[in-house]
């Protein structure tokens, strides 16, 4: 499993908004890389924001 499977992994499995730093704990991937992952989804428009920096798996 990569990082980006990992990342999305915490996501999907969370069930709440998380911020980078509470996916990177959770999922022990580098922040950076978090960073660089979550930019990608939110392209994407896989992931949502409910409140200020803080995200979750689209449904």
């Amino acid at each position: 499993m990569d990082d980006a499977d990992k990342v999305i992994e915490t996501f999907k499995k969370s069930g709440v908004a998380l911020s980078a730093g509470q996916v990177a704990e959770a999922s022990g991937v580098d922040r950076k890389e978090v960073d660089k992952v979550m930019k990608k989804l939110k392209a994407e428009g896989k992931l949502e924001s409910p409140k200020n920096c803080y995200w979750q798996w689209k449904k």
